[in-house]
């Protein structure tokens, strides 16, 4: 009878402890920890189940915390932790837990080294390699191998694959990996064809590789070729075509499989969500036999990426179980729509928030302007990574506070490019031209090597500050350190010549541009032709103008042709420059009429003059400067007539103008004050009191205060 109570007590925790194991696999960790609290019984198996459990569900803490409360545990349980660690990311952490173990096995090892080489710690990977106690088994062996592959250290990979006492089939196919994860495809297909031999992994890597450099040709030639395809080779195709957009070949091969199961729907699925055909993806996911927490979210997420929000929502909602990614997607959602109260109320509905959630919320405040809001969060957060400060940057530079912004960049304890990059541009767009370049060479002595965004930054505040040695130089190490240049970096730098008249040096360094850069755009005209106006540079100003159209296929705007006009003006050449206005395929705006305006005056060319004035003043009726200049041209030519009647319009058009108001709440009114307004009430005292204050600032003794205080 004992023995029979005790058999069905361990057959009861056994039920238990498997159910812990699938709901902590399915991401319903809320349920896990609902079966394990409620449990009578618990062994050492229990307690390894919810650690594995938290850790898939990325609630690492809490596994430690259970992982300290055991009085027994054995070697699962540690490798159980260690795993936890990786899972997450916590090297540091997994490596002191590794040193604590009282007892270690082969996976325990493997562990450690595959964690090492996917951070990219590829030495540490190998002393750890070089004190195993026994080097007979092949796991450790392949996953070294595998890291200095993936890592690109092709030739140690080799060298440490003949070395090898017996190779077997996972050790080939790490060495493949390696190759294909790196888009080595040419190198890949020679090693493929050198392994003795091959399984459907072998060539399924073949296959991925493919896919991953977009050769869906060649992908389909080896997937027709595969001799027994499994449901990895179906769905690794169907998501290539789904990739690049072949959805009509996707779909066609989805209907061909021998069977499906729960991926291939998702993926079949997740093809139509990527092409915005949430119709389609939405029949589907009615016909799935059965659906995962994936099928769900990717509908979320779907809805989302199409602006449909409230069925997102309502998806969500119809959840069997809640996840943390779906969740993340609703709130994003939100997020994007500008609906922060919406996102703010799933964000605390969440018991654990992973990184990315925690990033998505502080997105959506800063997106939003409410920095405190965002720096309440950011403060909470547990796990911040990079993403999560330079966020925080990034908001406060968009607001002005570039203060706060330098704080928050000064608090990191380790930075990347993109936190330079994000400080960087933030002084540059307040205006902080200085505390740009300052920033810039801080960023150098810190070995941290600028990108073609830095560059665009600092050649903009160099070309603010009229900088033209520091710019030269930033010129010198941007062509001669980077890969590639971008536009922007490029069209920064002209500006930056043109803007300090150097005509000649901006058209130069066009030049260049066309034979080593990329190709010019909108930008770049404006630029260049902005040069070869202020150097007087008319043939290479019309040239270029000329070439934009018929060699680069760039359409001019409004303010090319303001540059033309300009450049054609400032020569005396005003036929050409009114024939090019009246042969314009846009409207002519103020920039252009006024530049044929000042060139008529320049060349007393009244007729034109006149007509360019009328034109102006259609655009800018209550503009003063306009009247003033016609004004001035009938002055000149002697015809006062003309002068007094300019001058009469200018009177009408200022009687015109709309009246200039301001105004301020007080006791729930809203009190507006319009100048030229006799009929407010306490008018005249409101002026007699300023006259009053006026007369003391202007006093001696008033002034000599201020400067005693100044």
């Amino acid at each position: 009878m004992r023995q029979r109570l005790m058999g069905e007590k361990e057959s009861h925790v056994f039920k238990q402890n498997l159910k812990i194991t699938r709901f902590g696999k399915s991401g319903r960790i809320e349920e896990a920890i609902k079966v394990f609290s409620q449990m009578p019984l618990k062994n050492v198996v229990s307690y390894n189940s919810m650690i594995s459990a938290y850790c898939k569900n990325g609630r690492t803490r809490d596994a430690r915390r259970l992982f300290d409360e055991m009085s027994h545990r054995n070697l699962i349980s540690w490798n159980s932790m260690i795993a936890g660690y990786l899972h997450s990311g916590y090297v540091e952490e997994a490596s002191k837990l590794f040193d604590k173990m009282p007892e270690r096995d082969l996976f325990s090892w493997s562990l450690m080294i595959t964690c090492h080489t996917r951070n990219k710690e590829l030495e540490k990977a190998r002393k750890l390699f070089d004190l195993l106690p026994d080097k007979r088994d092949k796991v450790c062996w392949n996953a070294l191998i595998a890291g200095y592959a993936k890592n690109r250290q092709f030739d140690d990979a080799k060298k440490l694959l003949g070395e090898m006492p017996v190779r077997d089939l996972v050790s080939w196919n790490s060495m493949l990996a390696g190759y294909t994860q790196n888009a080595e495809m040419h190198l890949a297909l020679r090693f493929f064809e050198e392994m003795d031999e091959k399984n459907v992994v072998s060539w399924n890597l073949i296959l991925d590789g493919f896919v991953r450099v977009g050769d869906l040709n060649s992908a389909w030639q080896l997937f027709e070729k595969i001799p027994d395809p499994n449901m990895v080779s179906w769905v690794t195709m169907l998501c290539g075509f789904a990739r690049n957009g072949k959805l009509v070949k996707a779909r066609r091969l989805f209907d061909q499989m021998p069977c499906r199961n729960v991926v291939s729907w998702n993926a079949m699925i997740a093809a139509y969500v990527q092409n915005c055909q949430i119709d389609e993806a939405t029949k589907l996911f009615k016909e799935m036999p059965e659906r995962d927490s994936v099928s769900w979210t990717t509908m979320v997420n779907g809805f989302v990426h199409v602006g449909k929000i409230g069925e997102a929502r309502e998806y969500l909602d119809r959840m069997p179980y809640k996840n943390i990614a779906a969740q993340t997607a609703m709130i994003s959602g939100y997020v994007q729509n500008r609906m922060i109260a919406e996102a703010s109320q799933i964000f605390s509905q969440i018991d654990t928030c992973d990184t990315v959630c925690w990033n998505t919320m502080i997105k959506g405040y800063v997106q939003c302007g409410r920095m405190d809001d965002a720096l309440c969060i950011f403060r909470k957060m547990d796990n911040k990574d990079m993403v999560s400060w330079n966020i925080m940057i990034v908001g406060y530079a968009q607001v002005g506070q570039m203060d706060e912004a330098f704080k928050i960049f000064k608090e990191m304890g380790e930075r990347n490019i993109v936190s330079w990059n994000s400080l960087i541009t933030g002084f540059t767009q307040n205006g902080l031209y200085l505390d740009a370049l300052k920033s810039y060479m801080l960023m150098e002595k810190e070995g941290i090597k600028p990108d073609q965004s830095t560059f665009a930054c600092g050649l903009s505040a160099c070309a603010n500050l009229a900088a033209l040695q520091v710019g030269k130089q930033l010129h010198e190490i941007f062509f001669r350190d980077m890969d590639f240049v971008d536009i922007v970096s490029w069209n920064s730098l002209i500006a930056g010549f043109a803007l300090n008249g150097y005509g000649q040096k901006a058209v130069k360094l066009f030049e260049e541009m066309l034979v080593n850069g990329p190709a010019p755009d909108q930008a770049t005209f404006v630029g260049v032709l902005s040069a070869c106006n202020h150097a007087g540079l008319i043939d290479c100003g019309l040239e270029l103008f000329k070439s934009m159209t018929e060699v680069y296929g760039v359409e001019p705007l409004a303010e090319h042709y303001a540059c033309v006009v300009d450049l054609l003006g400032r020569a005396g050449r005003l036929e050409e420059a009114f024939n090019l206005v009246r042969g314009m395929k846009i409207n002519a705006n103020s920039g252009i009429w006024g530049s044929l305006l000042g060139a008529s005056r320049v060349h007393q060319n009244l007729e034109l003059g006149r007509l360019a004035a009328e034109k102006l003043l259609e655009l800018e009726p209550y503009k003063t400067s306009n009247y003033v200049l016609l004004s001035h041209m009938h002055a000149e030519a002697g015809r006062w007539e003309e002068v007094e009647r300019v001058r009469l319009s200018m009177k009408k058009s200022r009687a015109e103008k709309h009246t200039g108001c301001s105004w301020i709440e007080l006791r729930n009114q809203i009190l507006a004050f319009v100048t030229d307004n006799q009929v407010q009430p306490r008018t005249t005292e409101i002026c007699n009191t300023l006259k009053s204050l006026t007369a003391v600032m202007r006093n001696p003794v008033f002034m000599s205060l201020n400067n005693v205080f100044a």
